[in-house]
């Protein structure tokens, strides 16, 4: 969509010591597990010696550090306010130069929008050039996206790599010199000098490139527009190269629809096997294919599961390279394709006993592993393991804050639903509890085509700590479990998430775990929707419902994607008929008896904060108690230090004075 804006870039450079965040009120359990993940995305250089670390600055800001890994010492050389400007995450071009890239989301008169832009400097903090390339006064729009790497060894200069550019139309009054090109496509750019040169032409219909690793660029992803609407239509075409060739050849067709999708998917090239990994349906779940790209087409089953999806690739190192895949049955498990891998992750599962074990990165030989391993109790450590010295080096903690907080285990169980389905979920209970008639909180996850997982959760792991027992049910319409356990998603067939949802409750009742009339339901996103339809479908069962960020009218979801070119896919998602009215809170908010407490930031590009004052209104108009507290300048996330405080505390009291307790 277009739009005048002018994104505005105010980004610090300082020089700080390494160390933990502040907690906004120190000593509360709301602060230590309201203030955010301290590593939020982390790298390694390509020599192994250095790693490049985005952490929280301020209360809603990011800072990245340069860890030197020999010395142990590091330095701040970058910091972003979080207003609006949003550091997300960096990594290495060479051995000295960094790549980053930063999101704002700016309000319009219709619409929250985020835009991205991607900036180089080097390890020290100097010498910083946007790459993004910039439009001029005749450019038609203003560009969104600020381009995405798709390759770091472009060739033999160690500084250039491959990145996506989105190139808009110039108005042609008085001058011949105007620029055509619109759409994406593909320049190969020096992150040093900022020398480039387009590598693919953009094609307007044009949403995906995938390179080899190598510099060469060998899928291409068209999503044709529905007539003259400008609206990105259902189906994409993916077309590939054969090795040293041009042309472009037919790969595959994937159609999206309101259930998921259909077709093989490409993720990755495997410039060895000349393949492309990618995933497809088997037996009802995605499985993991590989397609050759010799000219043959030939397909070849990878990895697939009889219980649950296939649902990533594991893929490390400067040429991302992948090295196998991961499912999720009650813990997340890889398959490795790589016998070295294999070998040494199983290993490390058992030196590291009782945590998952991630690898993130690797120094460019692939010597030097950067891996992260944490559990359900256990936040997590990030680790520097050193193939040639078989040593393994503790780099830093994940949530620091929490240390010295006995934290709560988290067990896998199952309960029936009302039609007797066995509903898998995620139990956490207070340390040192004996899980009986405690209060209780049921937690839906949000997506709705999302899981939840084993490990460690803060919103989960902060109310266990308060004393309540939370449980975390994959009702139907959660993704990971095959297309069946998806059903229409958890809008169309709302009936049927939400009385999952709501039979979890029961079966916190039935099993004494849930005192009498000490049950609740809190939710984020979609889960803010099922907690709120959940005392629409059962007005008694929960005594209480907190809902952050929450969808509550479909139509109204629906009118937020008008703008944007993905309006049909919503559209689509969200459905036709009856279950529009019937399936959206606000519009059955008298059906609710349980009072009623919201949060959502001002910015939200996700689901509009519209959605919550329509909620509140209605709610009022009800009679029903309610209350809307309002985080201005965030989004979504409400990645704030002192908002999530503020919302735990003012969260936790809300449902102690509710349930009694």
């Amino acid at each position: 969509m277009g739009s005048s804006m002018k994104l505005r870039i105010a980004l610090v450079l300082a020089g700080l010591c390494f160390g933990g965040p502040v907690l906004a009120a120190e000593g509360t359990a709301a602060a230590a597990f309201g203030a955010r993940e301290y590593v939020q995305q982390i790298s390694l250089s390509p020599d192994g010696k250095q790693v490049a670390l985005v952490a929280p600055s301020g209360v809603r800001g990011a800072k990245l550090l340069v860890i030197d890994i020999a010395a142990g010492t590091s330095k701040t050389i970058l910091v972003s306010s979080g207003e609006p400007e949003r550091l997300s995450g960096c990594r290495w071009s060479t051995e000295t130069r960094l790549v980053c890239k930063i999101y704002a989301i700016i309000k319009s008169a219709e619409n929250n929008v985020q835009y991205t832009r991607v900036l180089a400097l080097n390890n020290d903090g100097s010498d910083m050039k946007m790459m993004t390339e910039a439009g001029n006064n005749r450019s038609i729009g203003v560009a969104q996206d600020g381009g995405s790497v798709i390759d770091w060894s472009a060739d033999a200069s160690a500084s250039a790599i491959l990145m996506t550019r989105n190139y808009l139309p110039e108005m042609t009054t008085n001058t011949r010199t105007a620029s055509e090109d619109d759409g994406l496509g593909v320049e190969r750019v020096d992150t040093v000098t900022l020398a480039r040169r387009s590598v693919e032409k953009p094609y307007p219909n044009a949403v995906e490139y995938i390179s080899d690793g190598r510099g060469s660029v060998r899928i291409l992803g068209l999503r044709p527009t529905r007539g003259t609407s400008g609206y990105a239509g259902a189906r994409t075409a993916y077309l590939y190269r054969q090795e040293g060739k041009r042309e472009w050849l037919p790969l595959s067709q994937v159609v999206s629809g309101p259930t998921g999708y259909t077709g093989f998917n490409p993720y990755a090239v495997d410039p060895k096997l000349n393949v492309a990994y990618g995933f497809n349906e088997k037996d009802g779940r995605q499985a993991l294919f590989k397609v050759s790209l010799d000219g043959s087409l030939t397909q070849d089953l990878v990895l697939a599961r009889p219980d649950v999806d296939v649902a990533g690739l594991v893929r490390i190192g400067r040429q991302d390279r992948v090295v196998g895949a991961y499912f999720v049955t009650d813990r997340r498990e890889t398959e490795f394709f790589d016998p070295e891998l294999r070998k040494l992750g199983a290993a490390l599962g058992r030196a590291l006993a009782g945590r998952i074990v991630t690898f993130i990165d690797a120094s460019a030989d692939e010597s030097k592993l950067l891996l992260f391993a944490g559990g359900d109790s256990d936040p997590g450590v990030y680790y520097i393991f050193d193939k040639s010295t078989r040593k393994l080096q503790d780099l830093t903690g994940a949530r620091p804050q929490l240390e010295g907080l006995k934290l709560a285990t988290v067990k896998a169980v199952t309960y029936p639903a009302a039609d007797g389905a066995q509903i898998p979920a995620y139990l956490t209970l207070p340390a040192g509890s004996d899980g009986r008639n405690l209060p209780a909180i049921v937690m839906p996850h949000g997506g709705p085509s999302a899981r939840d997982e084993w490990g460690f959760d803060w919103l989960a792991q902060f109310f266990a700590h308060q004393g309540y027992a939370v449980l975390q049910p994959n009702y139907r319409g959660s993704s990971g479990y095959g297309a069946d356990w998806f059903q229409k998603n958890g809008f169309q067939s709302w009936r049927t998430a939400i009385g999952d949802v709501n039979d979890g409750g029961r079966w916190l009742q039935k099993e004494g775990i849930a005192a009498p009339g000490k049950l609740a339901i809190v939710g984020w996103s979609y889960g803010g929707y099922a907690a709120l339809q959940s005392a629409v479908l059962d007005s008694d069962l929960f005594k209480a419902v907190v809902a952050i960020a929450p969808v509550t009218d479909l139509e109204m979801l629906r009118n937020e994607f008008l703008n944007f070119e993905n309006y049909l896919q919503a559209s689509a998602f969200i459905g036709r008929g009856p279950h529009v009215t019937e399936g959206s809170p606000a519009q059955n908010a008298a059906a609710i008896k349980a009072p009623v407490l919201l949060f959502h930031g001002d910015l939200d590009a996700n689901v509009g904060i519209g959605e919550s004052r329509l909620m509140e209104r209605k709610l009022k108009a009800a009679g029903r108690s309610v209350e809307l507290i309002e985080f201005k300048g965030l989004d979504h996330q409400l990645a704030d230090d002192a908002a999530r405080t503020q919302m735990l505390g003012k969260a936790d009291a809300f449902l102690r004075t509710a349930l009694g307790f």
